[in-house]
């Protein structure tokens, strides 16, 4: 099998009916690893919304319990569209293909249909002018945007070591937009950061276009972390929802930088 072949076999099909399939290719085979970094940087862009924050940041749920509110999130989040597609076509090995594209809005608009939304976008181009919309009117500084996302990245660089997490946290940030930074109240990260971040996952997307493709036998399946055994649908949401004790805070991480309005 070659390194374009699968996208080959994406391309002889119609997305309209095998948006699933596409869709499986996209996740489990081509992109995994970008596919999940576009979604978390999708995952932090809802902060830049106060309402959004202040919901999240009332409720305490990311400070008290933040990597099964992340886990618990992970299937909400797999219907985001843009993130992943702009993601992919900045750091992924190719960029996608309009079959690729057009089968990740298919999902996300029978994700809406599942859930009962009405009036959903019927392609990607619709998503993503709604997207660029909604952030240009809502995004603006609150200082629960800061506490949501910084809780978030807590969560984020809690996944190595403690000595690398300052270094992992910053480079996080070096990806983000300035838009986005403004509204969550984080600082941008200097040129010469972003730049070096920027090379790096330039030259990881050279090694992966180089490497031949992961074996149709050998899907990415992602394991949560608060989930290593699996989980049932009672497991899923905060745990005051069912009647448990929080989880105790186990540790202090520094706010990334301090909060423009105490300034």
């Amino acid at each position: 099998m070659g390194r374009y072949s699968r996208l080959r076999r994406i391309e002889r099909l119609d997305p309209r009916q095998d948006y699933e399939q596409i869709f499986r290719w996209l996740t489990q085979y081509e992109f995994p690893w970008d596919y999940t970094q576009g979604v978390s940087v999708a995952f932090l862009r809802d902060y830049g919304v106060p309402r959004i924050s202040q919901l999240r940041d009332r409720t305490q749920e990311f400070e008290r319990a933040g990597q099964k509110r992340y886990d618990d999130t992970v299937p909400v989040l797999a219907t985001t569209v843009v993130g992943p597609k702009r993601w992919i076509d900045r750091y992924g090995w190719r960029r996608l293909s309009a079959a690729e594209t057009e089968s990740l809005a298919l999902v996300g608009r029978r994700m809406g249909e599942l859930m009962g939304i009405t009036g959903l976008p019927a392609d990607y181009a619709v998503f993503e002018q709604l997207h660029d919309a909604y952030e240009k009117e809502m995004f603006a500084y609150d200082p629960a945007n800061r506490r949501v996302a910084a809780a978030t990245l807590r969560v984020v660089t809690g996944w190595y070591p403690r000595p690398l997490r300052p270094h992992a946290a910053r480079a996080s940030l070096a990806v983000l937009d300035e838009p986005l930074l403004t509204a969550l109240g984080l600082p941008e990260q200097p040129r010469r950061l972003r730049t070096a971040v920027h090379r790096a996952l330039r030259a990881r997307a050279a090694l992966v276009r180089a490497l031949p493709p992961r074996p149709d036998r050998w899907p990415h399946r992602p394991k949560p972390r608060t989930y290593p055994f699996g989980w049932a649908l009672d497991d899923l949401g905060p745990h005051w929802a069912h009647g448990r004790p929080l989880e105790p805070l186990t540790e202090e991480v520094p706010n990334p930088a301090p909060d423009p309005a105490s300034s």
